[in-house]
């Protein structure tokens, strides 16, 4: 299932997006399936979600049916249960397993008020002109201090969407792959105020627009889900091309939804 948090749910946290889901879960009268044992829980699983203040266009997680269930019908009861700013995009089929693994890179748009375009390309080109550029992060287990460097694919200024505006403003496009420890949207802004002392006047915004599997030579982020798609079809015999999957699956039209969505 892929999903979207917007507005203001992007303050929301993971914790409070999955206890959003579960109440919808339980008012659309989804037939989740629930884990064994003295404490059962739904049986839902995340990949990839996107830290606390961003808005994000491709949420992923994946949920086990206790039934079959119409996939198509199951996104359109959780969106009439669902809170402003939340919004289930795409329901299909797990006809293969492995879905998270293809989670490789995302796709970002980073908002920078106040901050010419101008002054946005002389930062970029900086950052990347850099062989290491080291940010400072609070964690679980206290601040650390890593490169963040090698995890960008690709930095670059959106010149014509910034010119749209009637005021000063840059906006980025930033492709970061899915590395240990995970590089966010922020720690490269952080990067660029680092590296070339960019001023911000005023908080950045950001939006995740796609995760999935990364195509270098197109600079592209394609469809997770695509693979599930395709094997649901009646007939379909599906080989993946994307390196990280498993290897190749056949689908059917019969795929039943209680294999999880």
């Amino acid at each position: 299932m892929r999903y979207a948090k917007r507005h203001r749910m992007r303050f929301a946290s993971h914790r409070d997006i999955a206890r959003v889901l579960e109440r919808a879960l339980r008012r659309a009268e989804v037939p989740v399936a629930f884990s064994a044992g003295f404490s059962p829980h739904p049986k839902i699983s995340y990949a990839g979600a996107a830290p606390t203040g961003v808005a994000s266009e491709a949420e992923y997680c994946e949920l086990t049916l206790a039934e079959p269930m119409d996939p198509e019908r199951v996104r359109e009861r959780l969106n009439a249960t669902m809170p402003d700013g939340i919004a289930i995009l795409d329901v299909v089929p797990a006809a293969t397993s492995g879905w998270a693994d293809r989670l490789e890179a995302s796709e970002w748009r980073i908002e920078l008020p106040g901050v010419g375009p101008d002054d946005a390309e002389a930062a970029v080109a900086a950052f990347l002109a850099a062989e290491q550029v080291e940010v400072e992060r609070l964690t679980k287990k206290g601040r650390r201090r890593f490169d963040v460097r090698p995890a960008v694919f690709l930095l670059d200024v959106a010149r014509r969407a910034a010119t749209e505006r009637q005021e000063t403003y840059a906006i980025l496009r930033l492709i970061v792959r899915h590395t240990t420890p995970v590089v966010r949207p922020d720690d490269v802004v952080t990067g660029l105020r680092q590296i070339a002392d960019l001023a911000l006047p005023a908080p950045a915004r950001m939006t995740r627009l796609a995760q999935g599997p990364l195509d270098e030579d197109s600079g592209t982020i394609a469809d997770p889900l695509a693979v599930d798609a395709a094997a649901a079809r009646p007939g379909a015999t599906v080989v993946s091309a994307h390196a990280g999957s498993a290897a190749a699956r056949s689908g059917s039209g019969n795929v039943s939804a209680v294999q999880g969505l």
